[in-house]
């Protein structure tokens, strides 16, 4: 990293104002010599860094180095004195390294410093990183691997950080995320959709694999076999909370979406109602036995928070679309209980088994098989989930499958069974109920595969975890309001003498 180390005291008003008149002399000379406008755009974007560089240097050099005398009173009323010599510290900002000399309070050298002026006065950060560069540093890396944040912002503002300090802002930065979310209030009343829909799911993050000689723990229930096999991935968990307006359609309506994707425009049904005040959360926490019971309890008590505050009085119809895993119905019930909810099974879901069940008698991608699952698709539509039961196990037993097969449609036929209840679509459809769970699929792919599974990547639990916490705040759209909240969060801890809009020096006394 290139260290630009001029002195503070160098950093003046005529300076300043020299460094403009050369940005001006610049741009004229380029005109004169016919300059072409990016190589001139270029030189000019160079030269506002050094300006932006010598101009916060003299706003640093204005502020002093926070001597406020031999000793201070602390607000908890105890006397502090000045220790001996300038201590400094680094402050890299978007335009470059700083090094502050400052003067700090204590009961006696070698102890700990128990007040810095200057530090309280600027508001600085716990690490040398502005707070404006861990924005710019974490806005990109929720997008895009460590190293390449680093060529990102090398290439802009011409200095280089280590993967391992974005790293370590990432996993401080995320420190934040459970209290942001808990200050959160209910979006405006009147801009909300009609009614409420909450969604679960689960995604598996690749994990580094456990040192050899480890001790095996217990198998997650939110893992698929798969995965528990291989032992490289940890499922996260994520929710979705939304309103929307009801979308009334009928179950013919609905097969065709399914099985013409491509209709002519004239065919086509009328736009849905778009999702508002969509947030999402997912959570990778582990317990000591290696389980996801932490993730149930912060992903499941946050949606219980969700509706507490978007739907107090329980007026608007409030639904929970998930696939059949019992584990996450059971948490629902665990969070929520006594609250009334319309429990939707993922129509998706329902439509796999039933063409798992098509493939047991007839080819995949055959004609014959499109037109069982279509037909039996649209029976589970109209409510005639007991029928397209009772139907499966005769033609199970009638086309004398093998062993195999039968135990494989008799899942098939618990499953439904086992869901009924949560497949009364002909309701939901006439209510304008969703019975697709759209929003956490995409949220599962946005939130958790685009970043987390790129080719070769591997995690820890802890970075993961961080990760995913400010990569929901993103795609939240929550990104500027968590920045402050964290900033002002910060000052409290680092500065308790003074609230985040007091002046440093008001909270002491000269002693």
């Amino acid at each position: 990293m290139k260290h630009r180390d001029e002195a503070l005291d160098g950093f003046d008003r005529q300076a300043l104002l020299n460094r403009a008149g050369e940005i001006a002399s610049f741009v004229e000379e380029a005109c004169k010599a016919g300059d072409a406008a990016h190589e001139v755009e270029e030189g000019l974007f160079r030269k506002l860094l050094e300006f932006g560089y010598q101009a916060l240097g003299m706003f640093f050099s204005l502020c002093g180095d926070g001597d406020e005398g031999e000793a201070v009173m602390l607000p908890d009323g105890r006397r502090v004195r000045r220790l001996d010599g300038v201590h400094r510290r680094e402050y890299l900002s978007v335009f470059g390294l700083y090094e502050l000399p400052r003067v700090v309070y204590g009961t006696r050298e070698g102890q700990k410093i128990e007040y810095v002026a200057l530090d309280a006065r600027l508001k600085l950060p716990e690490s040398k990183f502005s707070y404006l560069l861990q924005d710019w540093d974490q806005f990109l890396a929720v997008e895009t691997p460590y190293a390449k944040v680093n060529k990102t912002i090398e290439r802009i503002l011409g200095f280089s950080q280590s993967v391992n300090s974005l790293e370590r802002s990432n996993r401080k930065m995320s420190a934040a995320v459970e209290a942001f979310w808990a200050n959160q209030t209910a979006p405006p009343a009147d801009e909300e959709g009609a009614l409420m829909v909450c969604s679960a799911d689960g995604k598996g993050v690749p994990i580094r694999r456990q040192a050899e000689g480890a001790v095996e723990k217990p198998q997650d229930p939110l893992s698929t076999e798969k995965e528990a096999k291989s032992g490289r991935k940890k499922v996260a968990l994520v929710g979705a909370a939304y309103t929307v307006d009801p979308y009334r359609r009928t179950p013919e309506e609905v097969l065709e979406a399914l099985f013409h994707s491509q209709a002519e425009p004239s065919q086509r049904p009328p736009s849905r109602p778009k999702p508002l005040f969509k947030r999402v959360r997912a959570s990778l926490l582990r317990d000591a036995a290696d389980t996801s019971q932490p993730s149930y309890q912060e992903i499941f008590g946050w949606l219980a928070q969700e509706v507490r505050e978007r739907n107090p009085h329980g007026h608007k119809p409030l639904a929970f679309l998930m696939d059949g895993q019992e584990s996450l119905w059971n948490a629902l019930k665990e969070h929520l209980p006594g609250v009334h909810v319309i429990e939707i099974l993922d129509l998706l879901h329902a439509c796999s088994y039933v063409w798992d069940a098509a493939h047991l008698f007839h080819k995949k991608k055959s004609k014959a098989a499109r037109c069982f699952a279509k037909e039996r698709i649209l029976r589970i539509l109209k409510g005639e989930v007991a029928m397209v039961i009772r139907g499966l196990r005769w033609k199970g037993t009638h086309e004398k499958l093998s062993d195999k097969r039968r135990e494989k449609l008799e899942g098939i036929c618990r499953y439904l069974e086992n869901n009924t209840h949560r497949m009364a679509y002909h309701e939901y459809l006439a209510a304008g109920y969703p019975i697709a769970s759209g929003v956490i699929e995409g949220a599962c792919r946005h939130v958790v595969k685009d970043r987390m599974e790129r080719s070769g990547m591997r995690w820890i639990l802890d970075g993961a975890h961080a990760m995913l916490g400010l990569r929901c705040i993103h795609l939240s759209g929550d990104w500027d309001e968590f920045l402050r909240f964290r900033i002002q969060r910060e000052c409290k801890r680092l500065y308790p003498g003074q609230s985040a809009n007091d002046d440093a020096y008001g909270a002491l006394q000269v002693a």
